[in-house]
């Protein structure tokens, strides 16, 4: 798997914590990126306000009633009305209910009301949302800032650096992966001592690359600065402002912004974790993380069972080199207990895709006796009528073997990943 570094790194977004990709064909590479937390755009606003970064003045509307009474509680000269759903392209997207667009402007703030009423309790579809759409709960009404210049800006840990980077471009509000590709030298990346972090000669230096003047360019310092002081103080691993913009006003505000957290400190940020709204999430997976299991629902209808990342991705590989399709990931990890595996036959047992189960498993750390007992238990409880092919070898392995053989379950044992593979195409054929 090819690693991006430098301004790629940001571009590519391979700062996500996990990448994982299967299939040997080439042409029908998959990539699935998991994000553990993922915010509401009106969230992140809020998180970048409450930390003294400038962003535009914002209102969050649960129902149409509150837009009501707007312009007493929330005057601007242009409001921008943008419907809350964890996706892109919601400017021309539609309503289920036949209304137009998930982002509005409107000058006249009793034109408000109507339109979130429109969005409210509807389902929005746009290009990254299912078939259906997603249902919207909020609505973020913002001021509608007139920008003279989109600057772009981010911090981002990054590997060949050791530590954290600030990436910057004078050409903000477009597609920065075409900026790199087309003008590179339209973009700086900048090597940030943690300790010591972003001193003011640094600020001044960045702001002057990005092309702000006179007294605009000390405001953009003060908030390269303050974005800094965010990125750390919550533990992110990535903060890109695009565009970071100057406004006719002559005020540099952050107008939008994607962040992404350590997983590693959410018992530092407990506050933020708990912000992560997870309705629009699969309720399998969800499941998935309360057990600590590592799952991802798939297309295809073989469900598999592993411990370890690399042997799951494995695992999926030589699936579809047999002409299967995986339909799922799911790594039980290296200190599995019975009740884990009892959760993750569940897990594989409510998709209603899966017509087959393989469990590859390679006892390390694990012992191939809990894992068999496990499978034991969840079989005879679960009733489970669809094939399933188990390959154990390692620590204890013989035990796990006879454990299996003598539950009188119709468990097709494998000799290896190969045979394993084969076996569980075969069922489906």
């Amino acid at each position: 798997m090819k690693v991006f570094t430098g301004p790629m790194a940001s571009i590519k977004h391979m700062f996500s914590r996990r990448i994982l990709r299967f299939n040997l064909d080439k042409s029908k590479a998959q990539f699935l990126q998991v994000r553990n937390l993922n915010l509401f755009e009106y969230q992140s606003k809020v998180l970048l306000n409450d930390n003294g970064v400038n962003v535009q003045k914002f209102k969050i509307l649960d129902t149409a009633g509150d837009a009501n009474n707007l312009e007493s509680a929330f005057k601007v000269d242009e409001y921008v009305i943008k419907a809350q759903i964890l996706a892109g392209g919601r400017g021309l997207g539609h309503f289920d209910n036949g209304f137009k667009g998930g982002v509005h402007i409107t000058k006249d703030p009793c034109a408000v009301a109507p339109i979130v009423e429109k969005m409210i309790g509807h389902n929005l579809i746009t290009k990254q949302t299912p078939k259906e759409g997603i249902p919207v709960k909020k609505v973020m009404v913002a001021e509608s800032v007139t920008i003279v210049k989109e600057k772009y800006i981010c911090y981002l840990m990054d590997r060949e650096s050791n530590g954290p980077v600030l990436i910057a471009s004078p050409a903000g509000g477009t597609d920065i992966e075409e900026v790199a590709k087309k003008t590179p030298h339209l973009i700086k990346k900048i090597p940030i001592d943690i300790i010591e972090g972003v001193p003011d000669s640094l600020a001044e230096s960045v702001a002057e690359f990005l092309e702000f003047k006179g007294s605009v360019k000390s405001k953009a310092a003060h908030e390269i600065k303050k974005l800094w002081d965010f990125f750390k103080k919550v533990d992110s691993v990535q903060l890109e402002i695009n565009p970071l913009a100057e406004t006719s006003t002559g005020d540099v505000v952050s107008i939008d912004a994607k962040i992404q957290f350590d997983d590693n400190a959410r018992y530092r940020q407990k506050d933020i974790f708990s912000m992560e709204d997870k309705t629009e999430s699969d309720p399998r997976e969800v499941a998935a993380e309360k057990y600590n299991l590592n799952y991802i629902r798939m297309s295809g209808n073989i469900g598999c069972m592993v411990n370890g990342a690399g042997l799951a991705m494995a695992t999926m590989d030589i699936i579809n080199l047999y002409g299967g399709e995986p339909a799922n990931f799911l790594d039980v990890g290296g200190g599995v207990k019975e009740d884990q595996v009892y959760q993750a036959f569940n897990l594989l047992n409510s998709d209603q895709n899966v017509k087959a189960i393989l469990v590859n498993v390679f006892g390390g750390i694990v012992n191939c006796a809990t894992i068999a007992n496990g499978i034991v238990a969840a079989c005879k409880d679960m009733k489970l009528s669809i094939p399933l092919v188990v390959r154990l070898e390692g620590t204890n392995v013989t035990e796990a073997r006879n454990i299996l053989k003598s539950s009188g379950l119709p468990i097709q044992s494998a000799s290896n990943l190969d045979d394993a593979a084969k076996k569980a195409v075969s069922c489906l054929t």
